[in-house]
């Protein structure tokens, strides 16, 4: 069997506990239980096997290391496996699943391996990795890989002893892990492929998978099935075994997903479901606007293009200018679309009040107009009309206060006189608020306020 040995270690012992459960469950002993079971299944099959402590003992890193070199002399046909169970440690919740970390002189064959059979008895997983020495980059981090010559050592960690479910599924199943973890072993060295038997719930990544192609395959999003998997970059290796949403596992509902096509943009699939960009990108977790040809999105249930409720942006188009026609604000407009600036595109798809939509076709505005005059500025226009400054500058997209003589802007007509107050000397915000039985959040969200300052003869709008 390739002059397969093989050297079984217990991880910690003695006065080295290791980690320890809530329930006071220890790690050396669950490590010692798995090591003996592993022991005795090896031999039955005719493996020569040596474990490193059958007893509670405590070893140093430097005697076990000495052990491990001593079963069968240091070469490469030696596996070594040692046996932990992980913690995640305080302030992290809910960590699960099986981990195997390999030496940086190997590959990652027989880590992949094990980790598929694992997947495949029943137990979560997680990924194979190796770790470096921070100080030294060239050398692993574990000495149980460092310190141990050109044996093959792989550290399995079977689960998480503080995530109760986890826990007890170790205590459960252990065996049946430990035989996993044994053929995959003997597979491996025979040159065999670990068969890929995913659980339900569970998907083995093959050649050529991505998480876009996963994800449309199960009706989710990429950032779904990181989550679910503990995952922090899109990497995969074949083998691996993802958790995927159960409650919607093969169950793709063509009425409420789009699938990618060449030339599509979040803009044009927004446009033809009658959503924005940001929508779409919140329904998927997108932080970008990137796509890719065949990633499948999720879009909202029931929509379909209906033209009534949005506007097409057109060459010479602004913010004010649509938010003009349609008798609305360009914040109503920013805030129907989730915009963050007053960029457009033109094709861009903006979505209009419903029971606004085309009531300015034939001409009619609720908004007036009005032409800056020499010495006119913005408080005296905004007091002239019954309105605020912030109200005029939002309706016409100003950013500052500067007018230009012949500059046309937009007036808010629809604000009664009776509910705005004219600041007088000595008004401050929660006067007024006091006088009007509101608050003065109230009044600073009413008026666009980001400060409680204020200037005699400002206008204020009131609530109703």
């Amino acid at each position: 069997m390739n002059n397969l040995q093989v050297v079984i270690d217990a991880g910690h012992g003695g006065s080295d506990s290791g980690a320890v459960s809530s329930s006071g469950i220890k790690e050396k002993d669950l490590n010692l239980q798995i090591a003996k079971y592993m022991y005795e299944e090896f031999q039955k099959k005719g493996i020569p096997v040596t474990l490193i402590r059958n007893t509670d003992e405590t070893i140093s890193p430097t005697d076990r290391v000495q052990r491990i070199l001593n079963a069968y002399g240091n070469n490469p046909n030696v596996v070594v496996i040692s046996n932990h169970i992980n913690a995640a440690g305080s302030g992290i919740q809910g960590a699960e699943g099986a981990e195997v970390i390999y030496a940086l002189r190997n590959n990652s064959t027989l880590a992949d391996n094990i980790l598929t059979a694992l997947g495949n008895a029943g137990q979560k997983v997680r990924k194979t990795f190796q770790r470096r020495l921070p100080s030294d980059t060239s050398k692993d981090y574990y000495f149980i890989h460092r310190n141990t010559g050109v044996t093959e050592p792989v550290i399995v960690e079977y689960g998480f002893i503080d995530n109760p479910e986890d826990l007890t599924r170790i205590q459960n199943n252990y065996q049946k892990y430990v035989d996993a973890v044994v053929d995959a072993v003997i597979a491996t060295k025979l040159g065999e492929t670990i068969p890929s038997v995913p659980q339900e719930g569970t998907y083995v990544v093959k050649s050529g998978d991505s998480l876009w192609s996963i994800a449309q395959k199960y009706n989710t999003t990429v950032n779904e099935l990181k989550s679910l998997n503990g995952l922090t970059s899109n990497n995969l290796q074949i083998g691996q075994v993802l958790n995927v949403p159960t409650s919607i596992t093969n169950s793709p509902s063509n009425s409420e997903t789009y699938t990618v096509k060449s030339g599509d943009s979040l803009w044009s699939i927004a446009q033809k479901y009658n959503t924005t960009v940001s929508e779409l990108k919140s329904l998927n977790n997108l932080s970008s606007n990137e796509l890719q040809i065949g990633q499948v999105l999720k879009v909202p249930s029931g929509t379909t293009s209906n033209e009534a409720n949005t506007y097409t942006v057109k060459s010479g188009d602004s913010l004010w200018s649509i938010a003009n026609k349609y008798g609305t604000t360009v914040n109503n407009l920013k805030s129907l679309n989730s915009l963050t600036s007053d960029n457009l595109q033109i094709g861009q798809v903006l979505r209009v009040p419903s029971s606004e939509a085309g009531n300015n076709t034939g001409g009619t505005s609720t908004n007036t107009t009005y032409t800056v005059k020499s010495g006119d500025s913005l408080w005296n226009i905004a007091n002239k009309y019954g309105t605020t400054v912030n109200a005029i500058k939002t309706l016409n997209g100003l950013t500052g206060d500067a007018l230009s003589i012949g500059q046309v802007l937009l007036i808010p007509s629809n604000i009664p006189t009776t509910n705005t107050y004219t600041v007088k000397s000595g008004d401050s915000l929660w006067s007024i608020a006091k006088k009007y039985n509101t608050s003065v959040d109230t009044l600073k969200s009413l008026n666009g306020l980001t400060s409680n300052s204020l200037q005699i003869g400002q206008i204020l709008k009131l609530p109703l």
